[in-house]
């Protein structure tokens, strides 16, 4: 057999901003908004707490504390905002995910290099009805893709599907390999 590698035009090659993207639940942002409100109260009082031993400085003990509680704040609202413009995508041969305000990204897993799909929750994700999609490739070391903000119902009819997927791009065993 000879090997042979054809050019692409690329003016012909299906357009991924075509691809139909469905965002992600609602619940999604006032989820992220309490579990970085979280984090960052734990900041803000421990910055509060550290005393200050130079009684020259002990006046502006207070100012780390509301410096970090306002940068908490303006995370929270980023977040939040963040969380309402992520969307995901299922198509035939691929799993698109695209989460970002500032900086976009557009994540896109081949469903045949797809190996190994988990759900997981944390409680505060488990209070508002929300999975998230844990997906992992052939020759990763970790997850390669992670869909947040899928309702519970959501995630199990995904995964079924992928699973299904899976099952059926397995190949059969032949003579050599059948026990």
């Amino acid at each position: 057999m000879t090997f042979t590698n054809a050019s692409l035009d690329p003016q012909n090659l299906p357009a991924l901003a075509e691809a139909p993207l469905e965002p992600v639940s609602p619940r999604l942002a006032p989820c992220q908004a309490v579990l970085r409100s979280l984090h960052w109260l734990l900041l803000t009082g421990l910055a509060a707490l550290v005393p200050f031993m130079i009684a020259d400085i002990a006046a502006w003990q207070p100012w780390p504390a509301v410096a970090v509680a306002l940068l908490g704040a303006s995370g929270i609202v980023l977040g939040w905002l963040e969380a309402r413009r992520r969307a995901y995508g299922l198509r035939q041969h691929d799993l698109i995910y695209r989460r970002g305000l500032l900086v976009q990204s557009t994540q896109v897993l081949p469903l045949a290099r797809l190996q190994h799909i988990e759900t997981t929750s944390n409680p505060v994700e488990r209070a508002f009805g929300l999975v998230r999609l844990v997906c992992f490739t052939a020759g990763g070391r970790g997850a390669d893709m992670v869909l947040e903000g899928l309702t519970a119902d959501r995630a199990a009819a995904i995964r079924q599907h992928l699973l299904a997927r899976l099952e059926s791009a397995e190949p059969e065993p032949t003579g050599a390999d059948a026990p």
